[in-house]
């Protein structure tokens, strides 16, 4: 079940509970057999063996949960880190072995679909999480049941504390609907804000020679180095045309560019390969998808974007930001992470323990 994007929280019977920023995913335990299923239904089991190994030891027997596979940081223990639960899908077993003990994921429960023998899927939503509070009524961590408050005021002042944590909104579900598979029945309210990046390069829209799939934006540090900071993309196709003309003048060479280091390779490194250096764009193609090319034309770094975000992850973008408007107004140097908002720090333990 979906949710849609609302500006702000709906009021009514909902149940109001923080956004988890990880892994969306369906867990079926029956006896000592689980497997872990993505939103996209990819199978997920063999990434997080400790987290079936948890499932074992806190799930009912013959039950089918919704929730979230996070990881905490390990550095810090207060906050998400989505950056690292990334790195846990791995083709190596011993890899993922190693990875699970050094920075091992948790999940957090919010929706019961099976149980023993019955279906729970068409029952209502506030049936469905009394019995999940009931079943998970033991668990321990790394098992965790989501807070969750019948309280709008409440609520909001979760979206305002809990960004602090790393977790990125709050997901309003009405109480009195079933389970709707890939129906947007949930309202998913977020952190939106604006940032003015430079533009520093482009790749081209799918099987077009002449169209912009995505803008590479930057941002300066203090010691004046441009970081990438993530891509905004959605552009009708007329306008993707238009843009791949506007830039022409701007193409460079590698040599001249911030990000030289970036220049392909005639053999490109495997991207599988966690000693290589995790860089923008140096790896050629993405790990979640070997046949996305992920190399890009490089630009003068002299035009400046205004985009919305809703929240970094360390010293990126979370999501792909959305275009607002070009900003030729603004000097490119003075792009910097300063015009940032930082959310207020936020234990992490709150939120799980609650």
């Amino acid at each position: 079940m979906l949710a849609k994007a609302v500006k702000k929280l709906p009021t009514g019977d909902f149940l109001y509970e923080p956004k988890w920023d990880g892994f969306r995913s369906i867990i079926w335990r029956s006896g000592d057999e689980v497997e872990i299923g993505s939103r996209n239904s990819r199978p997920m089991t063999r990434y997080f063996p400790e987290i079936v190994r948890a499932v074992v030891d806190n799930f009912p027997d013959h039950s089918v949960i919704d929730g979230e596979i996070i990881l905490v940081d390990p550095t810090t223990g207060d906050r998400l880190n989505f950056d690292l639960l990334q790195q846990r899908i791995h083709p190596a077993a011993s890899r993922i072995k190693k990875l699970s003990e050094a920075t091992p994921a948790s999940f957090v429960a919010f929706d019961l679909l099976a149980l023993g023998q019955e279906n729970f899927v068409e029952r209502p939503f506030r049936e469905r999480r009394a019995a999940l509070e009931k079943a998970l009524a033991d668990a321990e961590a790394p098992i965790h049941l989501t807070r969750a408050t019948l309280d709008p005021a409440v609520a909001e002042q979760w979206f305002e504390q809990f960004e602090g944590a790393g977790l990125d909104g709050i997901v309003a579900k009405p109480l009195g609907e079933p389970y709707v598979e890939d129906k947007r029945v949930m309202s998913k309210y977020k952190h939106e804000r604006t940032a003015d990046c430079v533009v520093a390069g482009y790749r081209l829209y799918r099987g077009e020679s002449d169209a912009i799939g995505s803008l590479l934006l930057g941002l300066y540090t203090d010691d004046g180095v441009l970081n990438s900071v993530g891509v905004i993309g959605a552009f009708p196709m007329e306008r993707r045309r238009e843009l791949f003309a506007e830039l022409q003048p701007l193409v460079t060479t590698f040599e001249d560019h911030p990000w030289a280091w970036a220049q392909p390779e005639e053999t490109s490194p495997d991207n599988r390969d966690q000693s290589f250096p995790r860089t923008p764009t140096a790896a050629a193609h993405s790990r979640w998808n070997a046949k996305k090319d992920l190399s890009f034309t490089p630009l003068r770094p002299e035009r400046v974007v205004e985009v919305r975000y809703d929240h970094m992850e360390g010293d990126r973008f979370r999501h792909t930001a959305q275009f607002v408007r070009w900003r030729d107004d603004r000097e490119p140097k003075s792009c910097t992470y300063a015009q940032l908002d930082e959310p207020v720090s936020y234990d992490l333990g709150e939120v799980l323990g609650g």
